[in-house]
């Protein structure tokens, strides 16, 4: 998958990262153990999908990485109700730093044969999340799914991680950067 490159270049990059104003959307690490029931329960990961242990090591590098690179979090990092996304969150920044963000699940649900209304919702309030700037200095990172392709932040890998600049609520986003985990190691 072809990701597009930070205009400035990864050092650029990196030094934008490190003085915050950014929102890290990472998808989960990866899940390959059980399957999304039909009666899927939040608080029961056994109806659920869950991460392999790839996926527990790539979530565990993602915050080693981050912290590695002196990029600044704000507390706390939203998940999506999942028990996944929740796990990630919790190996990547500790369990008393995430907080749970019921989005998360929504754009979940887009891969869902939802109507056209419907999944405009979705976006817009997705849309309307990625235009508040995190707090001064900091960087805000929300732990949630891929996206059908050519739909929102489009197809992430496991622990991809899409650079999105929030531009002001009513101002809308700028997408800066998708990075895979192999590549956010390096920068």
């Amino acid at each position: 998958m072809n990701y597009p490159q930070y205009a400035g270049g990864e050092h650029s990059l990196l030094k934008a990262l490190q003085q915050g104003g950014y929102i890290l959307y990472a998808r989960h690490g990866e899940a390959n153990v059980g399957t999304d029931q039909p009666y899927l329960d939040f608080n029961n990961c056994y109806t659920q999908r869950n991460l392999s242990d790839t996926g527990r090591r790539q979530a565990m590098l993602y915050g080693d990485t981050l912290r590695r690179l002196y990029i600044p979090i704000e507390s706390p990092v939203y998940a999506s109700p999942l028990c996944r996304t929740r796990e990630t969150a919790a190996l990547a920044f500790g369990e008393m730093n995430v907080q749970v963000d019921p989005i998360g699940y929504e754009i979940f649900q887009l891969g869902d044969h939802l109507n056209w209304w419907e999944q405009e919702r979705i976006l817009n309030n997705l849309r309307s999340e990625l235009e508040i700037p995190p707090s001064i200095g900091k960087n805000k990172v929300i732990v949630a799914h891929s996206f059908p392709s050519g739909v929102g932040l489009g197809n992430i890998p496991y622990m991809g991680t899409v650079v999105v600049k929030p531009l002001g609520r009513g101002n809308g986003y700028e997408i800066v950067a998708k990075i895979p985990l192999e590549q956010l190691q390096y920068l």
